[in-house]
């Protein structure tokens, strides 16, 4: 993979893991009524995704910073169901609500690359 698609994947997870200090909101919407203490998940998450993708960027923590994206797109995943399938969220067009699905998967392969 290249460079750019390297930088374009750090500057995602980074501007991502900001925003759930930015708009904490949009991320405690999403997340399922099982999970506890969602505050604290949103700033945990937000938190790794910064870091992670700040750890792409440097050789020496790419693989790392790689698998723990995997681990984080995988721990996630319930949210993203959970959105898909609440009707809270009728409102969003269904190819939206499921679309962020497969999305998963290809975040999961793009990671992948630097393993």
């Amino acid at each position: 993979m290249s460079n750019l698609s390297l930088y374009i994947q750090a500057v995602v997870y980074i501007a991502a893991g900001l925003n759930h200090f930015i708009s904490p909101k949009t991320y405690l919407a999403i997340m399922p009524p099982y999970i506890p203490a969602h505050n604290l998940m949103v700033i945990v998450s937000g938190i790794a995704e910064v870091l992670l993708g700040v750890g792409l960027l440097f050789p020496a923590t790419r693989s790392l910073s790689a698998w723990g994206l995997i681990l984080l797109l995988i721990a996630i995943f319930p949210a993203n169901v959970y959105m898909a399938t609440s009707s809270r969220f009728l409102k969003l067009p269904a190819w939206i609500r499921w679309g962020r699905l497969p999305l998963q998967g290809l975040l999961i392969w793009w990671a992948y690359q630097y393993t």
